[in-house]
């Protein structure tokens, strides 16, 4: 379910608090920046679920009086927090009632059903006074006694009240009241007490049939009396209310509902419908739920005005919204919203349930807790309602979801203002020393899914003091880099960095340790890129993990897609690494949104060496950064690509046509070779190796948002000789991008200075194991190749892997090496004894090997693993360098072994690609 909508904003506006960032560029001493304080304002609500009962099928509706929450809906029963499907019921039919501030039953029973077809709760409302709440549905009984689709509770003592009988000839799904008891109603009926009323009605307090008949074509799914008293919203499948043109959205008279306004068909497009209205007096402002089918419908939020009744803004998300409220300025809406590109924001990915906004404006706010689609249609939450009791505010969420956060929990959750109880994950940390006096250290700013603004430490060489301290914004959509840059520091001697992320309450832990040796000089082939004005540059020196980290000021960090393998060589340029790519799924996006506007000059460089004969995408400009269908770029342009005969082509779109350069000769011969893609006022030029090799008068291309993505992306078959394989097969290397069209002097002096040497620095290689198992003593002839190893001393596991080291580049020696590991998902994978890692001197095989063929292994110990407590977490432990050193070039095996009785379990080399088991050695000079 999608749509667009009308966009009212422009991107300048949408991303400013994310990507107003600070940069660090001083020197150690501490710099104390404003802290973040947990909950990032104005966000009203934690991320953190709160225990809560649950229904066996769907709540649709949520309303609240004196500190109780009321649910309706399709179910038979409740059950505690935790318990599964089918356990601990207790009977409630389509009805519940909870206490606020405890997620358990009241007591207030009442079981709705039908003599024939299946009974159902849809509309849930309260008086003003709070004494009496209004049911709708489709029932025709409430406890046994008859009541037709409609009936009236009163909240003090859980009984239906007597003589209220109005009856409804079809489901009621809307209700709202009056503050003189005027009780309207939504829904499928086209009949009340036998009078036609089509879609909408209103009757007394009493019961009694009024007046107001807007007179629909179709059916009502929502509707609020305005603040005032003076207007009727309604919203729902309608094209016509009363014979005026007004599409799913009208405004009618509280007494007769003669429209007062209409909003004729294509304010909201015909293929839309709406599904929640809710209104907000401190904001002068009424708020409403799309929900469309395709790209060009609604399924986004409105925000209307309540004097005038004009928009205010739109917000154009894709995903289908079925819920709002406001709470202290924010719009909280449930839907299963995919796709905000439109917005400037994220582009078509995984489903997200749960947003904010305020009402100010339609940018996403940083609060992100999450359900997942569960039963029914399915499209997750369904119902929200706020309460407040005990002096603090409980958002109430009703729907369709199984799972609340990644937990069993079904239909029913709620979260609080008090307390913030979740920690924002451990910031991934690259270092480097570009030049003499420098080492820089960058991070992926963390996520926490509800504090955008968080505050950063940066610890160096294990001190319990920070040398430097930022505060920056991030969304789960866009975390930009940030970057300090030391200048205390010596060339020739080792600096480490660890950096924690706090919102204020809570903290991270230290981020996984990064290494670098200060340089006495800088690569002269960096400077010349930097001094050339590359807003983008990576230069792939990561050991590992997710994070690319951008070498300009522009902080352009990236995201590495996959685990390619880091720290290639040789590489293409003196004194770096290289990154290789599998051409079938490797690549890496740029982690924040670009916008660029044809036909703004703009150039692409890059490195890259392959053999392969099925040519690909190499870098390119796109508007998505996944992999799955539909999470492919749709829309690439600005395209540097190797055909299936190893030619260099650059193309870009404009207008229907694709003006594309193709080079003459090839280049997939297995060396390194320069590639620089330029496109400016005289037209485009592709460069190789540092001379033109074609050109073409085309200046134009397409204005879009987007991402740079290097290794891969969706071709369509327009492109001219489209290679076989859309994603590159090979190694890249020192890929930047810039906002002017380089000129040849410019390219031809980045070629020669590829091979001119940078001052003295450490070389990573990380490996994976070849083969890994485990053994089991208790299982003495079982062969365990699979997800996870183990280790423990009584009784037994121990693990085994096999790595081939490489030898010691030219001139350097091993200064240091480490094995990386995860802890499993496994409830017991944690443990608190030690662990050693040991060599294996015996033969094994990971398909044959069992604890009765274990092989020998050495007396010497290369490392001990230590404080590995905590399950699904990243560890490391440091190796015994000179030990290993006599291994290079060779193959070995490395064991874990224990004398403890807690048992350490951690992700094998079978398992996804992030969480493999790791040799990381470090090369130095001699």
């Amino acid at each position: 379910m999608s749509g667009p909508g009308r966009l009212r904003r422009t991107r300048a506006g949408v991303l400013a608090s994310v990507l107003a960032l600070a940069a660090g560029l001083l020197g150690a001493a501490s710099v104390t920046a404003p802290p973040a304080a947990a909950l990032t304002p104005p966000v009203g609500f934690t991320a953190d679920a709160l225990s809560t009962y649950q229904t066996n099928g769907i709540v649709w509706s949520l309303a609240e009086a004196n500190g109780v929450v009321y649910a309706g809906g399709t179910f038979s029963g409740i059950r505690p927090a935790g318990s599964p499907s089918g356990s601990n019921t207790t009977p409630a039919v389509n009805f519940a009632a909870f206490d606020a501030a405890t997620g358990a039953p009241t007591g207030c029973s009442l079981s709705f059903t039908r003599s024939s077809g299946t009974a159902t709760v849809r509309a849930l409302a309260v008086s003003p006074d709070r004494s009496t709440l209004y049911v709708g549905g489709y029932f025709n009984a409430v406890n046994g006694a008859a009541a037709n689709g409609l009936t009236a509770v009163d909240t003090a003592t859980c009984r239906p009240r007597a003589g209220f009988a109005p009856r409804f000839g079809a489901t009621v799904r809307a209700l709202d009241v009056a503050s003189d008891g005027t009780v309207y109603a939504g829904g499928d009926f086209q009949t009340v007490d036998g009078a036609a009323r089509r879609f909408f009605a209103a009757v007394t307090a009493a019961g009694a049939l009024t007046g107001w008949n807007p007179n629909a074509d179709r059916s009502g799914r929502t509707l609020r009396v305005t603040p005032d008293g003076n207007s009727v919203l309604i919203g729902g499948d309608f094209f016509t209310v009363g014979g005026a043109d007004s599409h799913a959205l009208a405004v009618t008279s509280p007494s007769t509902g003669a429209v007062t306004r209409a909003y004729p068909s294509g304010f909201i497009p015909a293929s839309a419908v709406v599904k929640d209205i809710v209104t907000d007096a401190a904001s002068d402002g009424w708020y409403a739920a799309g929900e469309g089918a395709g790209g060009a419908s609604f399924d986004g939020r409105l925000a209307m005005e309540l004097d005038g009744f004009g928009q205010r803004w739109r917000d154009t998300c894709q995903g289908a919204t079925q819920a709002l409220r406001v709470h202290r300025g924010v719009l909280y809406a449930g839907s299963h919203v995919h796709d905000c590109s439109t917005m400037g924001g994220f582009p078509n990915q995984a489903r997200k349930h749960l947003t904010a906004q305020s009402v100010d404006g339609p940018d996403l706010l940083g609060w992100l807790p999450d359900t997942n689609d569960g039963i029914g249609e399915p499209v997750g939450p369904r119902a929200l309602t706020v309460s407040s009791r005990g002096g603090r505010d409980f958002l109430w969420v009703g729907g369709e979801f199984t799972t609340v956060n990644g937990s069993g929990q079904q239909a029913l959750t709620r979260f609080a203002n008090t307390p913030d109880t979740g920690a924002p994950a451990a910031p991934v940390v690259s270092v480097s020393a570009p030049r003499a006096g420098e080492v820089k250290v960058s991070w992926r700013s963390a996520l926490d899914l509800d504090d955008s603004l968080l505050t950063y430490r940066v610890h160096r060489d294990g001190g319990s003091t920070p040398v430097y301290t930022t505060t920056g914004s991030s969304l789960f959509f866009s975390r930009p880099q940030l970057t300090f840059t030391d200048r205390n520091v010596v060339a020739g001697r080792t600096y480490s960095y660890r950096i924690t992320a706090s919102d204020g309450t809570n903290t991270s832990g230290l981020s996984a340790a990064a290494s670098v040796t200060a340089a006495s000089s800088a690569s002269p082939y960096q400077e010349r890129v930097l001094a050339d004005g590359a807003d983008l540059y990576w230069r792939y020196d990561e050991a590992g993990g997710a994070f690319a980290a951008d070498a300009s000021a522009s902080d352009n960090g990236g995201v590495y897609v996959n685990a390619p393998s880091y720290r290639t060589t040789p590489a293409a340029v003196a004194g770096s690494a290289a990154l290789s790519l599998n051409g079938t799924d490797e690549y890496v996006h740029s982690d924040r949104l670009h916008h660029y506007t044809s036909p703004t000059p703009y150039s692409v460089e890059t490195w890259f060496r392959t053999t392969s004969t099925s040519g690909g995408r190499i870098v390119g400009y796109g508007n998505n950064i996944g992999t799955a269908r539909g999470h492919t770029s749709s829309i690439s342009d600005k395209l540097l690509y190797l055909t299936n005969d190893g030619r260099l082509a650059f193309g870009v779109q404009s207008g229907g046509t694709r003006p594309t350069v193709t080079s003459p000769g090839s280049y997939n011969d297995g060396s390194w070779h320069h590639a620089v893609a330029t496109q400016g006022p005289s037209g485009m030029v592709l460069y190789v190796d540092g001379q033109p090799v074609g050109t073409n008068a085309a200046t134009g291309n397409r204005s879009y948002n987007g991402y740079w993505r290097v290794g891969g992306d969706a071709m369509n078959n327009a492109w001219p000789n489209r290679p076989t394989s859309d994603y590159f097969a090979g190694q890249v290397d020192e890929t930047a991008v810039y906002p002017s069209a380089l000129t040849a002097a410019q390219v031809a002096a980045h070629h020669e200075l590829a091979g001119t040497p940078p001052g003295p620095g450490d070389s990573t290689v990380t490996l994976t194991p070849d083969e890994d198992a485990y053994v089991n003593s208790v299982a003495a002839n079982a062969n365990y190749n699979d997800s996870q190893l183990a280790s423990r001393g009584t009784t037994a596991y121990l693990s085994y892997l096999r790595f081939t080291l490489p030898s010691a580049p030219a001139g350097q020696v091993l200064r240091s090496a480490r094995l990386t590991f995860r802890t499993s998902s496994d409830s017991t994978a944690g443990s608190a004894d030690s662990h050693s890692i040991v060599p294996v001197t015996g033969a094994w095989t990971e398909s044959a090997v069992t604890y009765n063929t274990r092989p020998t292994l050495s007396t010497s110990v290369l490392g001990t693993i230590t404080g590995a407590s905590a399950v699904s977490t990243d560890h490391s432990a440091d190796l015994d360098a000179t030990a290993l050193d006599g291994a290079l070039g060779s193959v070995t095996s490395l064991a874990l072994t224990s004398s403890g009785t807690d048992s350490l379990r951690i992700w094998s080399s079978e398992a996804t690609a992030a969480y493999r088991p790791q040799l990381v050695l470090t090369f130095g000079d001699e």
